[in-house]
This record gives C-alpha cells, sequence and structure tokens, in this order.
C-alpha cells in the first residue's frame, strides 16, 4: 500500500543560499505513516499546481521571520533575519493548498504563515511588545526535547480531538533513561485540558486571521495553535511536536491525525 506523500517546505540559508531541512520533521511524518518529500524552493505558479498534483499534504515547516510588510507594520527593532524567496514561495503554496482543499499543518513559523496567509499579523518580538507578570520561556533555555511551558487547548477542536485520541496510544519511546526523564516531564504536571510542548520562538499569532480559530493559549496568552473548522484539516501549532512525538504520545497523535488525514 502507498503511503501518503506529504510536501515538506524547506529551511533556507541565506549567507550560501542553500535550502535543508532538519531530520526530525521526516522521521515524524514517516513514523506516522507518510512519506515526506522536501520541497523546492524556488518555483512558478506551475510548478505548485504540479507539487500539489504529487503531494497528498503539505507541513509547513519552522525557520526565520517572517518580513513584517506582508502583514502592514513597519519592522520591530527586535525582528530578525527573513528569506525573500521563502516568504514568496509558502504563501502561494498555501493559497494553493486551500483551493486544492489539501490537508495543511504548520509548525511554528508554519503557524505563522497561515496566520499571515490568511490576512492575520504577528508579535514580532514577544518579550518587549508583551509584559505579563510571569514570563514564559518562548524561547526554552534547555534541549528542544523537553518540554519548558504548557497550554490549553479549546474543547471541541481539532486539536483536541488529535491529542485526546493519542492518550491511549503507545507511542513506542526507546526504552532510555533520558527518554523516561522526557516522558515523565511532559506527563507528570499536566493538567486536564493541558499538553505539555516545547517552545523556541519569539515571534506568534497577533490578530488572529479570518477563518480562523485559536485552539490552544499559552499561560500568558499567546495563541498557540490555530485551525479552520470546516476545512478538511488545517492546523498549525506553536511548538515543535516534531520533537516530541517519540516520548509524548499527544504530539505523535497530531502527525498521526493529520497523515491519516493526507490518505
Amino acid at each position: 500500500m502507498n503511503r501518503p506523500v506529504i510536501g515538506i517546505t524547506p529551511a533556507h540559508n541565506l549567507d550560501n543560499d542553500d535550502i535543508y531541512l532538519r531530520p526530525t520533521y521526516l522521521r515524524a511524518i514517516k513514523a506516522a505513516g507518510g512519506l515526506p518529500l522536501l520541497l523546492p524552493l524556488e518555483t512558478d505558479r506551475e510548478d505548485i499546481l504540479q507539487i500539489l498534483s504529487l503531494c497528498s499534504g503539505i507541513l509547513f515547516s519552522g525557520g526565520p521571520d517572517l518580513h513584517p510588510f506582508l502583514w502592514g507594520e513597519e519592522t520591530h527593532s527586535m525582528c530578525g533575519n527573513m528569506s525573500p524567496a521563502r516568504d514568496r514561495m509558502e504563501l502561494a503554496l498555501l493559497r494553493a493548498a486551500i483551493e486544492a482543499e489539501k490537508p495543511i499543518f504548520g509548525i511554528c513559523r508554519g503557524c505563522q504563515i497561515i496566520n499571515v496567509g490568511l490576512g492575520g499579523s504577528l508579535i514580532q518580538d514577544i518579550p518587549s511588545q508583551t509584559a505579563p507578570d510571569f514570563p514564559i520561556a518562548h524561547r526554552q533555555p534547555f534541549d528542544y526535547h523537553f518540554p519548558s511551558h504548557h497550554v490549553r487547548v479549546k474543547e471541541g477542536s481539532l486539536l483536541a480531538r488529535l491529542t485526546e485520541i493519542s492518550k491511549n496510544t503507545n507511542s513506542g519511546t526507546a526504552g532510555s533513561s533520558a527518554a523516561a526523564h522526557t516522558e515523565d516531564m511532559a506527563h507528570s504536571t499536566v493538567a486536564p485540558g493541558h499538553l505539555a510542548v516545547n517552545s523556541m520562538h519569539h515571534q506568534a499569532i497577533g490578530r488572529l486571521a479570518p477563518g480562523l480559530s485559536a485552539s490552544a493559549e499559552a499561560p500568558d496568552g499567546i495563541i498557540e495553535a490555530a485551525e479552520m473548522p470546516g476545512y478538511p484539516f488545517l492546523l498549525g501549532v506553536q511548538w515543535h511536536p516534531e520533537y516530541l512525538w517519540e516520548t509524548d504520545p499527544a504530539a505523535a497523535g497530531i502527525f498521526r491525525g493529520f497523515v491519516r488525514a493526507c490518505e
């Protein structure tokens, strides 16, 4: 039986113009039953339509900041570097994928490109543009395989269904003490309706795009996940489940649900 082909957008090294992808994405998609395919960065409309004819779903991966002109703002002094080529390619791919009603999953920057592409905005720098009483570590100080904060999941959302289903599923973790410790950290203090997540971002959804619904929030009120009700499958998460799926059934359930939607 052929596995569904999942097109994944590439990272872009501006210093040497290379494209690449961390293997964590590939492993997570393959473990969930999909066949990962790294997409080209230089594409035109015809290329994108052919890519969509080959792919059962699209994963928008993490990466650098988006250019703030895309949602009509000046550049904040703490805004990071960006890739104009990647912005153009991903926005064109997003529009075409929605027209074709392909399943769409966005991770970190991928969640942000979905929101901006559909008419929303971003917080350009969380530390300087928000003032919570207790600043959450959205850029965590330790390894990405460990969670750093919790998110509250909206009841009845796609995200809730994916992570509820996963609770009774064995994720097949390696039997090392490190993996066991990571799993303990992920689940020992999680309240009902919450997930323990990792975090490596300084930007986040600001104004939510029309048609999207927030499906998870951090304790400081930052939107951590968004989805499109009524669409076959469109979900963006601000964290990086590709680092957690081996030890966290909820993260594995998200990838499994996405790949199943692509079958």
